[in-house]
């Protein structure tokens, strides 16, 4: 037969399948063709006359740092039924079992990375070598797609870990490299990479010779008598379910469903267990969920790569320029200080300047702080950390500028003081050299216009914390080059982050739209709507915090001063409330500054005020109320009034004991309680809706790049799709309806539909089908 996705040869008795010998990417997925390869080189060693002297079968791939990624995402989407996916899951597991089952000792050789249905294969294997390469790292990913382990993952996991650790691995899809994978048991041995293959060799022919005796202690031998109790399963799987409703508030489908086959088929025969797997494989794949986040998937895997002509809203062309290697920073708070260390880990050399040595220290604090816990947490030895953080200069004059790729200035909001430091470094800096800002709202094109070279200058928006928030916003003006746009866009992609290229407006794309959200807040608190409610309504649909909290994560400041440049722009939609100017006048920071709508402690922690109150009560949900989360558009029928009751605050939520006595000072004494429903509905309907005037004016250039930003940049939960995404579910109709009645009965400007949604309703089609460049 010839081998068309595979390798399939024998040596010396040892029968060899390899993988991704015919892949022209670095990466090795298994495909539909290469499962029926496989397949067939199984039943071959099964009956075929010539194997049945053979010593065992090697499992390796061709490319170096990978074993096999996982399944092809494409294959899973391209599913059409529930059946379907379940007969595709059943059909791998049977392949799968094959390997198991077979007569022959079989090893799967692991250097670098091994997910998901690759992860699967190596466990039906009955042993598992590994390389003690940096890159060797075991994961099921699956659930991070909304799915199950469609291959035997679930059912053969637990037999090579305990329990507990295989629950672990399965519901948070987390990454296990090679020295822990070898400590936990998951891997039998683990060699250098060039050592691998022959170790294999040797393995298959005496695997008791190479197979060190681990001994187990008590704390091991205790614990493996004691998983198979029945009464300490019920443990186990009750403690996995509780930490699972702690960290996703029952709002994902697959960890439950993961728990509930896991649970159920705890005890079962292989057929009935891998039978439950398939059934909830297919249930979950034809989910939303699983849809929406699959789609997150295939945007992740897009914005790696500069869009060039493939936005032809741009109308950019690749260039395939040089690339960025030197770096500096103006101005060294704590944002030049996490940039400094985002360029430093990322071997960019940065220069860090600001005009005075307290400013500079606070940056090399921020950096260095950063890097500590990156060692703490192991990902990178002293030795680095060290070097790293010596790699920033820290400077009070401009030495060395002349020789930087980029300059990323990051200095107070000032648009004038802004402007005139860019004239000035256009003079020191090198004719390639690319000028960015770092501003959150100001206008690019503004600051652009006094430069001789204005090519070459655009905006970078980091987002706070830079080491931890994905997103990078690349805000281009009318005079961006293409070559400048795709330097720095290669540039974010190194820096493994994921970039959004947007066009100059007032707030660019994730503020524009985290504005409403925050305007609506201090309307309902003004109504006498709690703040535990807001923040609680925010949680129970999946956001990852409250607008309240989020307005203190932003800074009470900043947040309030981005409105008023939002009301400039564009008018009474975002007028501010009479509450946020009482707010505002208190001269509160919120987190940064130990006071904002909650309290915190010195180190940011929330701090509690003395006197009664229901504790963090925001941050707490049952499971019941997190499952069933009502749906935001519907029953819309006089919604504005028909969820409100006016009361002393006795049926309802009042407010808990971290909140700021200064701000319950100033909130309404009367109560007003409304749904959980109408609170996200009034809330999210306005994002929403300036999602729609953003696309429509194509600061993006279709609605997956909007959805993308706020998901990467807000967390806005990433199984709804993001806010366009949802309101397509939803039906645009009914997001029109709910509108319209809030517009009525609320504001008839901040609820006035963007004229693209009346005429996406009108026309029959929904946001993702929405071409701008056609509009």
């Amino acid at each position: 037969m010839v081998w068309a996705n595979i390798t399939f040869e024998v040596k010396n008795q040892v029968a060899y399948i390899g993988f991704g010998k015919y892949e022209e990417k670095s990466v090795v997925v298994l495909s539909k063709d290469t499962l029926t390869e496989l397949n067939t080189a199984l039943d071959e060693l099964r009956s075929g006359q010539e194997y049945r002297e053979l010593d065992g079968v090697i499992f390796f791939s061709h490319k170096k740092n990978c074993f096999i990624a996982g399944m092809d995402v494409n294959v899973i989407s391209s599913l059409k039924s529930a059946e379907e996916a379940s007969a595709g899951s059943a059909q791998g597991q049977e392949i799968f079992n094959k390997i198991e089952d077979l007569d022959l000792k079989t090893v799967a050789l692991v250097d670098g990375t091994c997910m998901g249905g690759g992860f699967e294969l190596a466990l039906s294997c009955q042993y598992i070598l590994c390389s003690d390469s940096n890159k060797t790292v075991f994961s099921l990913p699956e659930v991070q797609l909304g799915l199950i382990p469609g291959f035997g993952g679930t059912y053969r996991l637990p037999s090579r870990v305990s329990m507990a650790d295989a629950l672990d691995m399965i519901l948070s899809g987390k990454q296990i490299r090679a020295s822990k994978a070898l400590k936990m048991g998951l891997v039998d041995e683990m060699y250098a990479s060039a050592r691998l293959m022959s170790m294999g060799q040797k393995f298959i022919k005496n695997p008791k010779q190479y197979l060190k005796l681990k001994k187990k202690n008590l704390k091991t031998t205790l614990t493996s008598l004691l998983q198979d109790n029945f009464l300490v399963k019920k443990i186990i799987f009750q403690k996995a379910r509780e930490k699972v409703i702690k960290k996703t508030l029952g709002l994902f489908d697959a960890p439950l469903k993961i728990l509930e086959v896991m649970e159920e088929g705890s005890g079962q025969g292989r057929a009935s267990y891998l039978s439950l797997e398939s059934k909830a494989f297919g249930e979950l794949c034809l989910g939303d969920q699983s849809k929406n986040l699959r789609n997150l998937f295939f945007s992740i895997e897009k914005s790696k790569k500069f869009p060039g002509h493939a936005s032809s809203y741009l109308n950019y062309p690749t260039q395939n320029p040089p690339k960025i290697k030197s770096s500096a920073i103006l101005g060294a708070g704590t944002m030049g200080g996490g940039i400094a260390y985002l360029f430093a880990d990322n071997n960019l050399n940065p220069l860090l300047k600001d005009i005075n040595i307290e400013a500079l220290e606070l940056g090399l604090k921020q950096s260095s702080q950063i890097f500590y816990s990156s060692y703490k947490k192991k990902r990178l030895t002293r030795d680095e950390w060290e070097r790293k953080q010596r790699s920033i200069t820290p400077l009070l004059k401009y030495q060395g500028f002349n020789r930087a790729d980029i300059v990323v200035e990051a200095i107070i909001e000032n648009v004038e003081i802004k402007k005139s430091i860019f004239r000035d470094l256009e003079n020191m800096v090198k004719s390639d050299c690319i000028l960015c800002s770092n501003t959150s709202s100001l206008s690019i094109t503004e600051l652009a216009s006094n430069l001789k070279n204005p090519e070459r200058f655009l905006g970078l928006h980091f987002f706070n914390p830079v080491n931890k928030m994905p997103l990078i916003e690349i805000i281009s003006h009318p005079k961006t080059s293409a070559d400048t746009l795709e330097r720095v866009y290669n540039l974010a992609v190194a820096l493994k982050k994921f970039p959004v290229i947007v066009k100059d407006s007032p707030g660019f794309l994730v503020n524009r739209l985290l504005g409403p959200y925050i305007t609506e807040m201090t309307y309902l608190l003004e109504e006498g709507v709690s703040v535990t409610d807001i923040d609680r309504a925010s949680l129970d649909f999946g956001m990852p915090m409250g607008p309240c909290r989020l307005l203190d994560e932003i800074g009470i400041d900043v947040g309030f001063k981005v409105s008023d440049i939002f009301y400039k722009a564009f008018g009474d939609r975002f007028r501010k409330s009479d509450l946020a100017d009482k707010i505002l006048s208190l001269n509160l920071l919120g987190r940064k500054g130990g006071k904002g709508i909650y309290l915190y402690n010195e180190d940011g922690s929330e701090s509690e005020n003395e006197g009664e109150g229901v504790g963090n009560s925001a941050g707490t949900v049952d499971e019941k109320r997190s499952r069933d989360q009502s749906q935001s558009t519907q029953n819309t029928n006089n919604s504005s009034n028909s969820a409100r009751a006016d009361s002393s605050g006795s049926s309802g939520s009042s407010d808990d004991n971290t909140i700021n006595p200064e701000i319950k000072e100033i909130l309404p004494s009367k109560k007003t309680v409304f749904e959980p429903r109408i609170i996200q509905m009034r809330l999210l309907l306005p994002m929403i809706n300036e999602a729609a005037r953003v696309l429509e004016e194509g600061v993006v250039g279709d609605a997956a790049s909007v959805d993308f930003g706020m998901i990467m940049g807000t967390g806005f939960p990433p199984y709804r799709g993001g806010p366009l995404k949802h309101a397509d579910s939803e039906g645009l109709d009914k997001i029109l309806q709910a509108l319209k009645e809030f517009a009525e009965n609320v504001s008839s400007s901040r609820y006035q539909p963007a004229p693209l949604l009346e005429q996406l309703v009108s026309s029959g089609k929904n946001f993702y089908n929405f071409n701008q460049s056609k509009a």
